[in-house]
């Protein structure tokens, strides 16, 4: 049974950072590429960073670029997100999945439909 649990929530000033777990069981890391979805209620998922399990590359909305820094330790079955200069427009429910998906096509990464497995979140606040 496959699962991802999320945890380093919690709320942060504007400019401030976070750094995100996803941890996981069930699963080969080395079979599925990992993402970072984040989600405003009422709006569609949006993605935000995801590592490629054919390349090892990883891969970032622009919005998130120079802020956000993703990383993948395969031996623990975890990925992290380090979140640097945080702003308030980026308060959601931040959530984890894996997927087959590869290649650096944002539309196509970034579908929520394109990942398989998702773990529940865990919430962001940037608010001072």
């Amino acid at each position: 049974q496959v699962q991802l649990v999320e945890s380093g929530g919690g709320l942060v000033q504007p400019g401030g950072s976070l750094r995100l777990s996803c941890v996981g069981s069930g699963f080969i890391p080395g079979d599925y590429s990992i993402a970072w979805f984040r989600q405003v209620p009422g709006k569609e998922r949006d993605g935000v960073s995801y590592i490629s399990r054919s390349d090892g590359r990883t891969y970032y909305a622009d919005s998130v670029k120079g802020r956000f820094t993703m990383l993948r330790r395969s031996s623990q079955n975890a990925a992290y997100l380090q979140m640097d200069s945080l702003k308030p427009e980026e308060t959601a429910l931040y959530c984890c999945a894996i997927g087959i998906i590869s290649g650096s096509d944002y539309y196509t990464w970034s579908h929520p439909g394109n990942w398989k497995y998702w773990g529940q979140g865990t919430q962001v606040t940037v608010s001072s």
